[in-house]
């Protein structure tokens, strides 16, 4: 055999390298760990709709990677990956790290931008489907619900068919459109478009926390209030909803129908559609489409009118709230009923025709094949049900649809609307009504003699059997009813307080597990007698938490009030609470890197929900670990509302003489001067994130020769470039290295000194979905104290406050 010389070598390292481009830029649409793509080389789906590779938008020089059409000019870009970080050379490349992570690389070969997953595959491959979907999946396994990673669940400005549209429960994810800065900047600009699953799932396009348009609520056929709204026969949609997801899907029927639904810079909602003869994306649909799609511009069951001038209006049978500002063209604060309610005296429903169905955030739904006449005598039994109508009129079968609360963004749709039964003054019926109502008024009254000898024998039958249940109406704000369990039901259910039946203890009082005859097992809070929380943190419990719904946060089934009883039942958390796993050494293990990532974005997904999107603004006021209760499935839900306060319309902050919480999770301004906001949650959802990462208490921590408690550790490691030291070794060996950075960075932005200088609940949830760059953190509050008092800390950074700060352990 002729020996190998120097000059052969050469030649087949040369060989092998251009063999091995040349596979890339021949391949159809896979990519492995041996493979990687240059600033130039592309991807392109097996049917040639899709490329993926590097572009700069506009005019910029800076490089991003994308996907857009193949075979349509201009590069319409429908995907960006780091739309946040970009390139500053064209020397970066995409490769697929084992064990299965999408990284991109710049020209010092850092990790620019990665795909967020932290599950092991054997052989990762990274693939473009002609869907125009990015994969990074196993390469024996082309199952979606194993994918590593998709693009589908990163949207950028555009959905396409085959997207879902929505939530994951399970993560805690959700799936919308954010639109670009400028044409030259993809990072997410003012504007964004969701699937609001809250009451029931509507389209609703914002600015930043401000409501600007809103689509909806679904009703069996299409979102309704699109005007002129038609079936389209070159695809199909639909909602789909379940425990674990709600989401918007499409699905292309013609596949040569090229579409696509994106998100402008102006905050505009535009279906395209490309021409071929024309060589032009054709707008076949607008959102808003024109004034009356400016969410509740006329107010509170005011209804807007494109055909009239002005365009707003009073529903029949409203009057405006305040005549003057609607002469001079400012009907924000809407209508209001000729006649008032006498829900005591008896209401009832007027039909309103060709609306678009009000705002259905405040809403609750029964999806059951109920009809029309059956919903109006669930909402006539309930004071506080404004209105309802058909919840699918599909044909399918009825359900309802409930409202509770003013109803607001109304408008004419003569083609598309549909109809809602509004609550109203039994005086404000016609004639016609008026004469039935006197009949059916005297037949009931001869019918009441015959039946009230029956009635009387009836009566103790009665009670007897209905001694599990009964309703409570509390009033604050708006009526809400809430189930009142016997004392005695409870007391079985608990085994009369039997202290094996004890979950814990805490500022309340004790808390016990119960079964109730039904088989639910259930959490029962009792208030001590020697509690420091009494009546009004019971209340405020009871009112917060009962007007609350959201996956993240505990559910409230009723309470019991008798005697000097005071309780509250909530569902039954088998996990107990994060701090009873968290800080244990064995049990700590049950929560590994995944689960622990599941929990601090449910939490942050709750935080948002009550800082922004429930109908008040709440602040909880003693968020920690113990307060975080963990189902099954480890998924958090925020508990205790005991001492939360509520903020209303532009408020942000109050002050308070009284400092009630828990000390290691309180922020300096509000442990200190009694100020706080959502940034004081904020605070102390970042205290938690240091702990769920370190597995180590904040309160009662001390790092070896430092004088430094949990934060300040954290701060001090994050300053040297040496974070990872932070993380509970359960999970070094496991984590995912770039996750845990940047988790400890954002928890770090969340406990810094200046609450201005933290972000947001709505930033966290960003931050946490790796769409937006974490800045550098400031030093955070607290940060040098070790043993000292609380006392002592407040003496020595409130000595010109004249207001002395009362501290109560929680």
């Amino acid at each position: 055999m002729k020996k190998s010389t120097n000059k052969d070598m050469s030649f087949i390292l040369v060989l092998t390298s251009l063999l091995s481009i040349l596979k890339i830029c021949t391949a159809i649409d896979t990519i492995n760990t041996t493979q990687f793509l240059r600033d130039g080389d592309t991807l392109v789906s097996s049917g040639g709709v899709f490329e993926l590779g590097f572009f700069s938008p506009g005019n910029s020089k800076n490089r991003y990677v994308g996907i857009w059409y193949k075979k349509i000019p201009g590069n319409t870009v429908v995907w960006v990956a780091n739309k946040e970080i970009p390139l500053t050379s064209t020397l970066g490349i995409l490769k697929v790290i084992e064990p299965g992570v999408l990284a991109l690389l710049n020209d010092t070969e850092n990790i620019l931008w990665s795909s967020n997953t932290s599950t092991v595959a054997r052989n990762p491959i990274l693939q473009l489907l002609d869907s125009g979907n990015l994969v990074l999946r196993e390469a024996t396994d082309d199952n979606p619900e194993n994918f590593l990673f998709q693009s589908f669940d990163y949207l950028s400005d555009t959905t396409l068919p085959s997207t879902n549209f929505g939530w994951n429960y399970v993560t805690g994810r959700e799936n919308y459109l954010s639109s670009w800065k400028t044409n030259e900047d993809p990072s997410p600009g003012n504007f964004t478009f969701h699937l609001d699953p809250t009451g029931y799932p509507q389209g609703i396009v914002k600015r930043g926390n401000l409501t600007l348009c809103r689509i909806g609520p679904w009703n069996g056929v299409r979102l309704s209030g699109i005007p002129n709204a038609r079936q389209d026969p070159t695809y199909r949609y639909g909602l789909f909803m379940s425990k674990n997801k709600t989401y918007y899907w499409e699905e292309a029927i013609d596949k040569s129908v090229i579409s696509r639904v994106t998100l402008s810079q102006s905050g505009v909602v535009q279906r395209r559609t490309w021409v071929d003869r024309t060589q032009e994306w054709v707008v076949y649909l607008n959102i808003p489409a024109d004034v009356c799609d400016t969410y509740k511009i006329c107010g509170a069951y005011g209804r807007c009118n494109i055909g009239n001038s002005p365009a707003c209006g009073c529903l029949d049978k409203f009057v405006p709230k305040d005549p003057e500002g609607w002469v001079r063209s400012d009907s924000s604060k809407g209508c209001i009923r000729r006649t008032p309610l006498n829900c005591q005296e008896g209401d009832e429903f007027l039909k309103y025709s060709g609306i678009k169905l009000p705002d259905s955030r405040y809403s609750s739904w029964i999806n059951e094949s109920m009809t029309l006449e059956e919903c109006k005598g669930a909402c006539l039994k309930n004071c506080s049900c404004m209105a309802y109508t058909q919840l699918d009129i599909s044909g399918k079968g009825s359900g309802c649809l409930f409202w509770f609360g003013d109803l607001v963004d109304i408008r004419d749709l003569p083609t598309d609307g549909q109809d809602i039964y509004i609550r109203m003054a039994s005086s404000e019926l016609d004639s016609k009504g008026k004469r039935r109502k006197i009949f059916i008024f005297t037949l009931t009254s001869l019918m009441g003699v015959v039946l009230l000898g029956l009635s009387s024998m009836l009566y103790y039958w009665k009670k007897k059997k209905n001694k599990e249940k009964r309703r409570i109406t509390v009033r604050h704000e708006k009526d809400f009813e809430l189930p009142l369990f016997d004392l005695s039901t409870i007391s079985k259910a608990t085994n009369n307080f039997s202290i094996d039946k004890k979950l814990g203890q805490g500022g309340y009082g004790p808390v016990y597990k119960g079964m109730l005859e039904d088989g639910q097992d259930v959490a029962v809070k009792r208030l001590s007698k020697t509690s420091m929380q009494g009546l009004d943190e019971f209340m405020n419990e009871v009112i917060c938490i009962a007007k609350l719904q959201h996956r993240n946060l505990v559910k409230l089934l009723g309470c019991c009030i008798q005697g000097e009883e005071k309780m509250l039942i909530y569902e039954y958390m088998p996990n107990k609470s994060l701090d009873f796993i968290l800080f244990d050494k064995t049990r700590s293990t049950l929560i590994d890197w995944p689960k622990r990532l599941q929990i601090v974005n449910g939490v942050a997904r709750g935080l948002v929900y009550i800082h922004q999107d429930s109908r008040l603004r709440i602040i909880h006021r003693d968020l920690k670990a113990s307060n975080i209760l963990l189902d099954t499935d480890m998924n958090p839900k925020i508990s205790d509302f005991g001492i939360a306060r509520t903020f209303r319309g532009n408020e942000t902050e109050d002050l308070t003489s009284r400092v009630v919480g828990t000390y290691g999770y309180m922020s300096p301004e509000y442990a200190v001067h009694g100020r706080f906001s959502v940034k004081s949650d904020v605070f102390s959802f970042g205290v938690m994130v240091l702990e769920i990462v370190s597995g180590k208490r904040n309160s009662g921590f001390s790092a070896e020769d430092q004088h430094l408690n949990l934060l300040g550790h954290a701060w001090t490691l994050y300053k040297d470039g040496r974070s990872l030291e932070l993380v509970d070794p359960y999970l070094r060996e496991s984590a995912n290295q770039y996750e845990v950075l940047r988790l400890i960075h954002m928890g770090l932005l969340c406990v810094q000194q200046c609450p201005d200088d933290r972000p947001n609940m709505a930033s966290v949830v960003a931050m946490l979905d790796n769409e937006i760059a974490l800045p550098r953190a400031n030093q955070p509050g607290f940060f040098t104290e070790r043993d000292a008092s609380v006392s002592e800390s407040i003496a020595s950074n409130s000595s010109n406050v004249i207001t002395i700060t009362q501290l109560e352990p929680r």
